[in-house]
């Protein structure tokens, strides 16, 4: 173990010029689409409210999700395109600022068009003119975030977007912005050289890039790592990586706009319940060794399904990243680095990566959590300390074998303000409990238990406040092997 590695609430100073902007622990909440913003792209109350809860938690930084710095149409996403914007953004800065203090940065956008027909615009059907509006809007939208009081703002250079495909291997403009790597690099180094004289010295300016593209031909960690070192030369304050998202591989739904998502570099962006917990690390990993190896001690963060604090801590104590990206966690439970820091790991709503947040955006439909109660905009708020219990007749735990599946039932338990769920655990054989998954009512299919094992399986009650009851007896369930064209049915057994 490395004793001299920074720990997750050890602060963190964000550098720009002769200016320091700590961090107060090593949480980023990246920015995450809500499609809680109106047409008119103005702050609302639904959008006050949601960072406001996320501030509460105390992350050491948030970044608010994506501002467009144009004016090209684009349904319910925030702007930051003119000054009109700027009352809006100040009061949502001060109102996060008052109850928190977490930093507070927006993420400043611009993107390409999109039709209903599966028609994109391309880098390559840019104009000149275009070129130089894009770098022009980038600083003037950057200027408003400093104006309307924000501590620091971010440059989105990743995914499906303008800077992103300008970036990209795919990329092939035959002039001096297409093809050759010095090239793809020319317009996100001349937007964020742009942005730097329009802030000044002393406002942290973050890129948040790709280190994968995850699509054929895509860019992976052998050339990305020199556009982080661009990016380090050219004083940005942190880099902040993601993995995919890219059009190039989106499925297309007739009468729909391409959604960047759909496709394998999707999931590699927001990873599922079916990849490994830290599924991106080894590229921010990379990245980072190679920044520093070059002298650069810009801040790297990493993302992509960090949950525990266990798997965050060994981020930086194995130096894979010096700030620890969650975004669909703190979707789920806000206040979990407030829980973190007082040591309350037994209260934390986790997350269970369905992915029912992407679905709705992908829908564009308002972004809420799974788990959340039926019918809730934001994640519920509760000082309780009395844990939920087990009915009288206990939680009595039952199990049986339907369609080569295991389907749990227990009783519901009961709870002064409400159960907000259950977490489900698993062993296998002799080992260990896991936690599967969470679910809002006393029911759960398991579709990924296989023959020949015998399962033990046990639920914990939840309520708002992430309390927790105590175990249920302990079930179990096996899969018979099953023959040819049959089908199997047994109840199990339970201690």
């Amino acid at each position: 173990m490395d004793s001299s590695a920074p720990l997750l609430f050890d602060p963190l100073d964000l550098t720009a010029g002769g200016a320091c902007l700590r961090l107060r622990n090593r949480i980023v909440l990246p920015a995450m689409v809500t499609r809680l913003s109106g047409e008119d792209g103005l702050v609302n109350g639904a959008i006050r409210d949601r960072y406001i809860r996320f501030a509460q938690g105390e992350p050491g930084m948030i970044v608010i999700e994506a501002m467009a710095v144009h004016a090209s149409k684009s349904g319910p996403l925030l702007r930051i395109s003119d000054d009109s914007f700027v009352p809006g953004l100040a009061d949502l800065a001060k109102r996060m600022h008052d109850v928190s203090e977490s930093k507070v940065a927006p993420q400043i956008i611009h993107f390409l068009k999109i039709s209903r027909s599966g028609w994109r615009q391309k880098v390559a059907d840019l104009t000149k003119k275009d070129i130089v509006d894009i770098r022009e809007a980038y600083a003037r939208a950057a200027e408003r975030a400093r104006r309307a009081g924000f501590d620091a703002v971010e440059l989105h250079m990743a995914h499906a977007y303008t800077l992103s495909s300008f970036l990209s291997r795919r990329n092939l403009r035959p002039d001096e912005y297409g093809r050759t790597l010095e090239n793809r690099l020319r317009l996100p180094s001349e937007v964020l050289s742009a942005v730097r004289a329009a802030v000044g010295d002393d406002f942290p300016v973050g890129i948040r890039f790709l280190a994968e593209e995850c699509i054929k031909d895509g860019a992976t960690t052998e050339e990305t790592r020199w556009t982080a070192l661009r990016f380090a030369q050219l004083g940005a304050a942190w880099l902040s990586l993601s993995n995919g998202g890219k059009f190039e591989d989106a499925v297309h739904k007739p009468g729909e706009p391409l959604y960047p998502y759909t496709g394998y570099s999707g999931d590699r962006c927001m990873p599922g319940r079916n990849y490994p917990d830290g599924a991106n690390l080894p590229s921010a990993a990379a990245i980072r060794a190679f920044i520093r190896s070059q002298g650069f001690t810009v801040p790297i963060v990493a993302t992509g399904k960090i949950h525990t604090q266990e798997l965050a801590e060994s981020v930086l104590r194995d130096r894979s990243a010096d700030l620890v990206g969650m975004a669909r966690p703190l979707l789920a439970d806000p206040d979990l680095p407030r829980k973190w820091k007082n040591g309350d790991h037994d209260r934390v709503v986790g997350c269970v990566y369905s992915n029912v947040c992407k679905s709705l955006d992908e829908s564009f439909q308002e972004v809420r959590c799974y788990l959340w109660p039926k019918g809730a905009l934001h994640a519920p708020r509760s000082s309780d300390r009395t844990p939920p219990r087990w009915p009288a007749a206990g939680a009595a735990p039952r199990a049986e074998i339907v369609r080569g599946r295991v389907e749990l039932a227990w009783n519901a338990a009961e709870d002064s303000e409400g159960v907000y769920g259950y977490d489900v655990e698993r062993a296998a054989g002799a080992g260990a409990f896991e936690r599967i998954y969470a679910v809002k009512s006393p029911r759960f299919h398991d579709e990924s238990a296989a023959a020949g094992v015998c399962y033990w399986y046990r639920v914990r009650a939840y309520d708002f406040a992430g309390n927790r009851s105590p175990y249920s007896p302990e079930v179990s369930a096996e899969i018979p092997d099953l023959p040819l064209g049959g089908a199997a049915h047994r109840a199990a057994s339970t201690t």
